[in-house]
């Protein structure tokens, strides 16, 4: 069986070192597809995992019933709790890498290997139910390229999150303030077939830019219905505290501005009104 390799470029932020060593090596382990090989699965279900084995089971039998013929990618990664040998007997697609790959460079990964039409990402440690996942699969197959949760956040805190402000001000920027701070970065999302040649599997490991690159291409990308993630768990919101992304995250945006005005102009296709800058040189 062909061992599956990932062609895209590391991160370049230090707590994602690892992921650039990494992403090029072989998985280990890529073990069996799910169903029956004759029947191209219509979904590609990608769940990155690192030591979940707590909700791991469940939400790999929440992702096969989204639809009858859909295939779960686990890509374990830096896993030392059992996660393994519960994605092994589930029926699951599984890659396996020794170290861990860094932050959501496992949905590149899993995007590269995945041979549906719609791609569905949701993360080890929140369980949805089928139902709500299965709205996100629809939306793409009536024509969405990508259908983002469609939650923004609390924006009513007297210190509002940077994520969230993030979130929102990407938005904005891109012309999009209707879609809030609905976000790539949230799960769970789906995207169509197009939009992933649109971008490309790398750009996964970085939400936002993905996120901006869709709208750049003209992709149709809407919100669906929302999901709370904050609510679903709570032990990452406990971890959050000590161990905050919101650095990391941040930095995912500024890198999808930096792209926005490379592919836009220096003022990311705002005009500059009548100044005349001139005079003042």
């Amino acid at each position: 069986m062909r061992k599956p390799k990932f062609a895209g470029k590391g991160r370049k932020r230090p707590i994602r070192h690892a992921a650039a060593e990494q992403v090029n090596l072989d998985a280990q382990e890529p073990i069996h597809l799910s169903g029956d090989p004759w029947q191209a699965p219509k979904v590609s279900v990608i769940v990155p995992v690192m030591n979940e084995r707590r909700t791991l089971r469940r939400v790999i039998r929440e992702a096969f019933r989204v639809h009858p013929h859909t295939e779960v990618i686990v890509v374990i990664n830096g896993s030392t709790d059992g996660s393994l040998d519960i994605a092994r007997r589930s029926g699951a697609k599984v890659l396996v890498y020794d170290r861990p790959l860094g932050h959501d460079v496992g949905r590149s990964i899993g995007a590269r290997e995945a041979m549906g039409d719609i791609l569905l990402f949701v993360d080890a440690d929140m369980v949805i139910p089928a139902a709500k996942l299965r709205v996100f699969v629809d939306a793409v197959a009536r024509g969405t390229d990508v259908a983002l949760n469609d939650y923004s956040g609390p924006v009513d805190l007297p210190v509002v999150h940077g994520v969230v402000l993030a979130k929102h001000a990407l938005n904005t920027l891109l012309g999009r303030p209707d879609l809030a701070g609905a976000s790539m970065t949230a799960i769970p999302h789906a995207i169509s077939r197009r939009a992933l040649s649109a971008f490309g599997c790398s750009a996964l490991s970085v939400p936002p830019l993905a996120h901006t690159m869709a709208i750049r291409h003209g992709l149709k990308v809407e919100r669906v219905v929302p999901v709370n993630v904050g609510k679903l768990n709570p032990v990452r919101l406990k971890r959050e505290r000590t161990n905050s992304l919101e650095p990391l995250i941040v930095g995912d945006h500024l890198e999808a501005i930096h792209w926005w005005l490379r592919h836009t102009d220096f003022r990311g296709g705002y005009e500059d009104g009548f100044r005349q800058r001139g005079m003042v040189r």
